[in-house]
Parts: structure tokens; C-alpha cells; sequence
């Protein structure tokens, strides 16, 4: 078993004048040879994007790519002729498959009020799929109601028996999410990968015995850990990825 802290502020970080994007992994500009990937995470964006501007249209192909708003809203539109608005409790998948052009906005939206007119913070994250030449496809589920019993929520996964909210293409992925009520605490799956992220307030996560205190923004990687669970004294809302498998079958 192996485990790291990572802590937020080490985050690599591009700033616009509209958007603050901090990641997980390399991407864009910022690159290290040494942290291009987790699992079979190929990215792990934690964003904020002012109200009326976001990312036009652009192309992705064979990623499977989740999203999970923290505050505001977010407009999805995409060549394959979906489009919706994510907010907190809702998690969406977009898989690229054979490829697809889709924006990203912080726009107002039909029949919502004050959508668009805040900075949304949210949560992407790119997954390498097990089967390659798919048609692009879209999903979204609202959990906000399984989430508020405080337990651990499976919100996306390509395997049929965790009775995710949505699903995507990697059999051997699932995604967790969980509103830890204050003293709350919840039992992480044993898994060949587990990436555990603190999307807010302040958790502790234990690996195999061993403690660790973490902040919104940091996270935690894990290989091959038996036992692991996360537990917050004053309330957190915490993101788990649990992986069979790594790129190249690893």
C-alpha cells in the first residue's frame, strides 16, 4: 500500500482575467513528467468561471468526462445536439467517444433563476474509457436527495452493480460523492487506484491506519489500500474515485 497527500496549494494553476483553473495532473502549459496521470484520471480540473464567460466550442475525442458543479451554474452544449445546465447536486457525463465538439458556459438558462449570474465553481475530470469507437453520448442525474442521508453516494461508473446515478465507459471506474454531516463518516471501497479530493469544508482521511487532515482542495492518492475511510468534525463535501486499473492495464 501506498498513499500521498496532496495539497492544494501545490496545484499547478491558469489564470485568465475570467477564469482561476487549478489541476490535479498536467495539462495545458503546465507540465510534469512526473504527474500526468492517476489511475485512469487523465485530468482533474477544479475551475472557476465568471458569469457570461466560459469555453466555446471545442473538440475532444475517446475521453470520458465528468463534471461536478460546487457553486452557481454551468450551460453544457455540444455538436451531438445535447445541451443542459449542471448545478450543485447534479453530476454530468459527456462521453466523447469517435469525437464531439461541446462549450462550456456560465450562462443563463431558460426557466432558472439567477443562473449565469455568479462564478460558478465546479469539478471536471477526464476518464480514459475501455472501449474506443463509441458514439459520443450525454447523461445528468440530480443526487442532491441520495446525497443528503450523508453516506457514500456512487454518482457515475461503468459497472452496472454499484447502481451509479449515470454511467460511463470504463467498467473498472466508479465515482463517489458525500455531504459529511458534522461527525459524519463514510467507508471508501477497496480499490487498485482510490483518488479521494475535498471539494469543501475540512476531512480526515484514514489509509490503512495512518491519518491525514486535509483542507478543501487537497486530495488524496492511494494505491492498493485495504482499509480507507473519511470523516469530518465540522462538515465536508468530498469527491472518491475508485479505479480497477490504471492506463495500459497497470
Amino acid at each position: 500500500m501506498a498513499f500521498t497527500v496532496i495539497p492544494g496549494d501545490d496545484r499547478m494553476v491558469t489564470t485568465t482575467d475570467w477564469l482561476t483553473s487549478r489541476h490535479g495532473f498536467s495539462f495545458g502549459d503546465h507540465y510534469d513528467p512526473d504527474n500526468t496521470h492517476f489511475g485512469a484520471l487523465l485530468a482533474f480540473n477544479d475551475e472557476v468561471v465568471a458569469p457570461g464567460e466560459g469555453f466555446d466550442l471545442h473538440h475532444h475525442q475517446e475521453s470520458e468526462i465528468v463534471t461536478w458543479v460546487v457553486s452557481g451554474t454551468l450551460v453544457h452544449r455540444d455538436s451531438a445536439g445535447h445541451s443542459g445546465v449542471l448545478y450543485p447536486g447534479l453530476v454530468q457525463r459527456m462521453s466523447a467517444g469517435t469525437g464531439v465538439e461541446h462549450s462550456e458556459r456560465n450562462d443563463t438558462w431558460p426557466d432558472l433563476a439567477g443562473s449565469g449570474t455568479e462564478p460558478v465553481h465546479y469539478v471536471q475530470m477526464w476518464l480514459m474509457p475501455d472501449r474506443h469507437g463509441l458514439e459520443p453520448s450525454y447523461d445528468q442525474a440530480d443526487v442532491a436527495d441520495r446525497l443528503a442521508a450523508g453516506e457514500l453516494v456512487p454518482v457515475a461508473s461503468g459497472d452496472p452493480d454499484r447502481g451509479a446515478a449515470i454511467s460511463i465507459a470504463n467498467a473498472g471506474a466508479t465515482l463517489y460523492a458525500v455531504r459529511l454531516s458534522p461527525g459524519g463518516k463514510a467507508e471508501i471501497p477497496t480499490a487498485r487506484f482510490t483518488l479521494l479530493f475535498v471539494v469543501g469544508g475540512q476531512a480526515e482521511a484514514t489509509v490503512d491506519g495512518e491519518p491525514a487532515t486535509l483542507r478543501a482542495g487537497d486530495a488524496v492518492r492511494a494505491v492498493d489500500a485495504e482499509l480507507m475511510s473519511v470523516s469530518s468534525a465540522a462538515g465536508a463535501e468530498v469527491l472518491v474515485w475508485s479505479m480497477a486499473a490504471g492506463l495500459g492495464g497497470a
